[in-house]
């Protein structure tokens, strides 16, 4: 797989832009502020459907502007592809976002039809809030690597996502207008289906992980499943009538980074020094290229921040040639000079 072409319009500070990558590595070299890291944040945006920083996603449409187009152009072993993402502000459940429009060669097509499409593993600085932040970073990084993978993961997680916000509004409806518990019938068997799909899906990945040996040290990701079935719905009626909120299934998942030294494993979370938590994230990223290679046969686009040590830029520097590599940097001197003669320069 190999993104030819990226155009923008709109998007953040890139009024219009437009990039052309080869197959091997592509240096974009530019000074602070300047948008490289926009440029990752669109590709991602084309793989995932989702950003991987904007807490407002109307945060990616250009300041005073209605709209705002990615389009990015693949090529697979078999074919060549045009993707396109448009997005409008709007709002969302009463929330301020965005409304974005998904095509495929200029064709409408769901968000569970779109994403796939294109795969990316980024590694950026923020990464290290998957050891140090809360849960719901933990789970939006396993969503952001199955939803790219599997068909049936994304078709579970909107389904699920969708019944939760319904069944958390009757929740609410049984505590304050005394309807009857029998109305969450439909939407309990709905996310114990889907709740189940999600977990054994999140579990594969995380067996991949600690099945493998990543470069540096050995790594153990202990997951901690908030498992969903009508047994443990049923426990926690009274407790979820009260709070109006769904206490059991994936949306309360979590998982645990541990380094093992001398079958002894340690959570980085809580005893890991942030040179070894930066050590750790690396060795996840890796895991997640060779997964994605693994379950569809294609090798992602790698977008990658360098934010590493020598040790680290030259273990990366290693690997990254087996598949197209995008990296941004404020400085050319942080590649390596035996590197640079096999990398193609984007000067911002």
């Amino acid at each position: 797989m190999q993104l030819i072409k990226l155009s923008l319009k709109n998007f953040r500070n890139h009024a219009l832009k437009e990039l052309l990558f080869n197959k091997g590595i592509t240096l974009i070299v530019g000074s602070n502020a300047i948008g490289k890291t926009n440029i990752l944040e669109s590709i991602f945006l084309l793989a995932t459907g989702k950003s991987f920083r904007a807490e407002v996603e109307s945060e990616m449409i250009q300041t005073g502007q209605e709209l705002s187009r990615v389009i990015g152009e693949i090529k697979t072993a078999d074919d060549q592809v045009k993707l396109e993402i448009i997005l409008t502000p709007g709002l969302i459940s009463g929330i301020r976002s965005a409304r974005k429009r998904y095509l495929v060669n200029g064709v409408a097509r769901r968000m569970v039809d779109f994403v796939g499409k294109l795969r990316v593993v980024y590694f950026g600085p923020e990464d290290l809030e998957i050891i140090v932040d809360g849960p719901s970073i933990r789970r939006n990084y396993l969503d952001s690597v199955l939803v790219q993978t599997d068909r049936e993961y994304r078709r579970a997680l909107l389904s699920y996502r969708k019944g939760l916000r319904q069944r958390n509004k009757l929740l609410e409806q049984i505590r304050d207008e005394g309807k009857s518990r029998s109305v969450l019938f439909f939407w309990d068997k709905l996310l114990v289906e889907n709740g189940g799909t999600l977990t054994y899906k999140r579990q594969e990945f995380i067996n991949f992980i600690n099945n493998g040996s990543w470069g540096f040290g050995e790594l153990f990701v202990e997951y901690d499943n908030s498992a969903i079935s009508p047994q443990r719905l049923q426990q926690y009626e009274r407790e979820e009538v009260a709070s109006a909120t769904t206490l059991v299934g994936p949306h309360r998942d979590d998982f645990c980074v541990n380094l093992v030294e001398d079958e002894q494993k340690r959570d980085l979370h809580g005893y890991g020094s942030r040179g070894e938590q930066r050590t750790a994230i690396f060795g996840l990223k890796l895991a997640e290229l060779a997964y994605i290679k693994e379950v569809t046969g294609e090798k992602p686009v790698d977008d990658i921040f360098s934010e590493l040590d020598h040790q680290r830029r030259k273990k990366l520097l290693e690997v990254i040639p087996h598949q197209q590599t995008i990296i941004t940097t404020s400085d050319i001197h942080l590649v390596e000079p035996e590197f640079r003669d096999k990398i193609e320069i984007i000067k911002f």
